[in-house]
């Protein structure tokens, strides 16, 4: 597998939880790396990127809410979620322009 996310879970709204993204590419800190989502019965979006270089941006839908991070060293991206609300539910990818999206993790938020 060359795409790993993890850290997904069960949340309450208002809660927060951290998203990591394991590659096992060559070239990682070269490459820039997106968060996408999923919803049942909705398109997959586009939740945030970041550059090669760190520099970010987000969906309307999550700003202020969550924020992107990478550590080229451990060929990692984290997407960090605070203020879950339930229609941040879905399953949650990461992609790397050379692997394509990976597997995902499931965020659910409910009370």
């Amino acid at each position: 597998v060359q795409l790993q996310a993890s850290g997904g879970g069960l949340v309450q709204p208002g809660g927060s939880l951290r998203l990591s993204c394991v590659a096992s590419v060559s070239g990682f800190s070269i490459n820039y790396m997106d968060w996408y989502r999923q919803a049942p019965g909705k398109q997959r979006e586009l939740v945030g990127h970041i550059s090669a270089g760190g520099s970010t941006n987000y969906a309307d839908s999550v700003k202020g809410r969550f924020t992107i991070s990478r550590d080229n060293a451990k060929k990692t991206v984290f997407l960090q979620m605070n203020s879950l609300k339930p229609e941040d539910t879905a399953l949650y990818y990461c992609y790397h322009p050379s692997t394509g999206w990976g597997r995902g993790t499931q965020v659910t938020v409910s009370s």
